[in-house]
């Protein structure tokens, strides 16, 4: 089903895509190719912080539940070198450069069908777009599963670019106000630090006896306020756990008091992320969203690696090439197998 979600500032009409099955229902948007609901019907929680309209997802500076490129995090100091040339980006982050510029893909309005199971968005970045080289053109599909959601990529260039895609979802299991009483278990023992502007520095440490160490599972809450630097340098948890192995195998669970995820990808690695520079801002159902009110899970590529030697994979799609991804989050019940 598909209805109006009001207008981007230009006029351009945006619209609202509903899917359901007898477990989930799933409400996505061509503005920003962005989740604004995924509820769990047995229990009528939705997972998912949002808005009631484009004009709403216009004004907040959060990229709530948005598709994020070209470059999902931070590239430092805004500029990169690929083929032995220098670009430089939007320095929009204190010196760095954060979810792909100035005007980055939670933005764009997509050319969108929809299908009995999933909604398919498409966009193209033309050349020079935000500072990076070739016209990308990028397939969002969002899947509808029976219980939950996948989110596949594919994109390709006529010339040698970066591509490194996130979903911005914030999720909340309770469909609350505060976050911190959630339990993670991250399947990764090591982690990246941050500098003071929260850049991934090049650098993995051992999480063992530390803040970091989702190792079992772990209230949020228990550490996030911890006499520990790089607690200090995020505000809390904004810190990328690699995740080793290839292909869809399980990076990191959440519960809540009555439903648990399950999130899984084929990308490196993953950034946890607990929504400490949220403003409170109205979303849907008459709730705020203050810090620490959610917790995202950013399939990702490390960030910055372009700027990192020694770091592989990179997200750099070479003319021609076909880049697909998968991020996939599942809902059961916290005591159920998942």
């Amino acid at each position: 089903m598909k209805k109006e979600f009001g207008r981007k500032a230009d006029g351009t009409q945006c619209y609202l895509y509903i899917l359901e099955n007898e477990n989930m229902i799933m409400k996505v948007s061509d503005y920003g190719a962005a989740l604004v609901s995924l509820i769990d019907r047995k229990t009528g929680i939705d997972v998912v912080q949002g808005y009631d309209s484009t004009e709403a997802y216009a004004a907040q500076t959060f990229y709530t539940g948005a598709s994020v490129g070209r470059t999902a995090n931070r590239i430092g100091r805004a500029q990169f070198e690929l083929n032995g040339k220098t670009y430089r980006l939007a320095a929009n982050n204190a010196v760095n450069c954060l979810h792909g510029g100035i005007h980055g893909f939670n933005e764009k309005v997509y050319e969108t069908t929809e299908e009995a199971d999933r909604v398919i968005m498409k966009t193209v970045s033309p050349d020079g777009e935000e500072g990076y080289p070739g016209t990308l053109h990028l397939t969002v599909t969002y899947i509808l599963l029976t219980d939950g959601v996948e989110i596949t990529t594919e994109a390709v260039s006529d010339q040698d670019t970066l591509f490194a895609y996130t979903n911005h979802s914030y999720f909340n299991l309770d469909q609350s106000e505060d976050a911190t009483g959630h339990e993670v278990k991250i399947c990764s023992s090591i982690y990246s630090p941050v500098d003071p502007d929260g850049l991934t520095q090049n650098e993995f440490r051992d999480a063992a006896g530390t803040p970091f160490d989702f190792t079992s599972w772990k209230k949020v809450g228990q550490d996030i306020d911890a006499d520990d630097e790089q607690i200090r340098n995020a505000k809390g948890y904004d810190h990328f756990f690699p995740v080793k192995g290839e292909g869809m195998r399980t990076m990191a669970y959440c519960r809540g008091s009555k439903l648990q995820m399950k999130m899984e990808s084929d990308y490196p690695g993953f950034h946890f992320y607990s929504s400490n520079y949220l403003e409170g801002y109205a979303g849907k159902y008459g709730m705020h969203y203050p810090e620490r009110s959610a917790l995202c899970f950013e399939a990702e590529y490390m960030p910055n690696a372009v700027n990192y030697p020694d770091v592989e994979p990179k997200p750099v799609l070479r003319a021609g090439d076909r880049q697909i991804h998968h991020i996939r989050y599942t809902f059961a019940g916290v005591n159920e197998e998942q």
